[in-house]
């Protein structure tokens, strides 16, 4: 079985190394810095002592995982590693490892073209984008890019398999399949409540009690945190030459430059200090079904461009928005149930009320409906 090695012991490295070291592989995990490298092994070893007291792992389970991982300050430790996983140095990891060593990056936003551009051989170099925290997200982004080898992307689908994941091959484009398509899910939400239609909690309410997510856009920006969820939107922004569906909203800008994180700074869209009354929705139903209507039919609108542009198959897609995000329907067999006719009518209904770009209906979609043809 391959040696693997990760770069970087932070909370997403650490879950890797976790994830590879449960599934039977020897892992050195790197840190340039010494003390982060034995704080990384000592958090280790208490997040198996958890799993073990919850009766999730035994005792000779912990044992072995954590007998695996070796946290280590010198790259040199990589010489026989079968797949490197970061995406930074890897100039420097090139002339340490061997020739037929896949090359891993877990961006989520960045090219994996350009990321791969500065090794000598860039055909090993792929994108394996884990979700946060990575021991219990099942999904894994595959992400080949122009100078990824043939076959590479199915061979790194096939070991996340055996890792126990659920992985997604994607185009390299900006935001992969989930930061794309889950755009208007918070873009949309901060929409409705800029024009005064409905607040938060109420935005919130409509989606988790009516359209049956875990959260609601709001309280989902809170607990990613506004700060990096507006970075985000401004990336895939900006990557897609100001395309406006993608465009970011004012209302998330200032509450990030107020310091209104979410709930790592104790204040976002709700108040998360102690003993603090959160605000009560409006429960109107047909309110609610208003707001669910319109970013589900932005959701899907996104979902079936990302098909039409070849970015990942209709299957990869709604299993990347399942696994990766937990909603509670793969968005294109909603599309189903819905009637594409109907997605069709809210959009364009959207579009001409605003006369905003923002509103166009993909070209599929559109193409399907007048051949009365559906994903599935």
């Amino acid at each position: 079985m391959m040696k693997v090695g990760v770069v970087g012991c932070g909370t997403m490295g650490s879950g890797i190394a976790q994830v590879a070291a449960t599934a039977g592989h020897e892992v050195v995990v790197y840190d340039k810095n010494s003390e982060q490298a034995y704080k990384a092994g000592e958090s280790l070893k208490k997040i198996m002592a958890r799993l073990v007291e919850k009766g999730r792992k035994t005792q000779e389970e912990s044992d072995a995982i954590i007998g695996r991982i070796r946290f280590i300050d010198d790259l040199s430790a990589f010489d026989n590693c079968g797949l490197v996983i970061k995406h930074i140095i890897f100039k420097e990891l090139e002339d340490v490892v061997d020739a037929d060593c896949i090359l891993a990056t877990n961006t989520s936003s960045l090219s994996v073209a350009s990321i791969g551009s500065v090794l000598e051989h860039p055909e090993r170099m792929v994108g394996l984008h884990f979700f946060n925290p990575a021991p219990l997200m099942p999904l894994v982004e595959v992400v080949p890019c122009v100078q990824t080898k043939e076959g590479l992307a199915e061979e790194c689908k096939k070991l996340m398999e055996d890792w126990g994941k659920a992985p997604a091959i994607v185009k390299d484009t900006p935001g992969f399949i989930v930061n794309r398509v889950a755009r208007p899910f918070y873009g949309e939400a901060l929409r409705i409540y800029e024009e005064g239609i409905a607040d938060f909690a109420t935005i919130d309410w409509a989606m988790t009690e009516l359209g049956g997510f875990r959260m609601g856009p709001f309280t989902l920006m809170d607990y990613i945190g506004n700060d990096v969820n507006y970075i985000v939107t401004e990336t895939v922004f900006a990557s897609f030459y100001y395309d406006q569906r993608y465009k970011p909203s004012f209302t998330q800008k200032r509450h990030s430059e107020a310091g209104y994180l979410g709930r790592k700074s104790g204040r976002g869209y709700y108040d998360y200090a102690e003993g603090a009354v959160q605000p009560e929705p409006t429960k109107d139903e047909t309110l609610g079904k208003e707001i669910l209507n319109r970013i589900l039919a932005m959701l899907i609108n996104e979902a079936v461009d990302a098909v039409f542009w070849n970015i990942a198959s209709k299957e990869d897609i709604d299993l990347a928005m399942t696994k990766g995000v937990n909603y509670p329907k793969g968005l294109l067999k909603w599309s189903d149930e819905i009637g594409l006719a109907n997605v069709l009518a809210t959009l364009e209904d959207l579009e001409n009320k605003f006369g905003e770009d923002r509103y166009r209906p993909s070209y599929l979609m559109k193409k399907m409906v007048e051949e009365g043809r559906t994903f599935y």
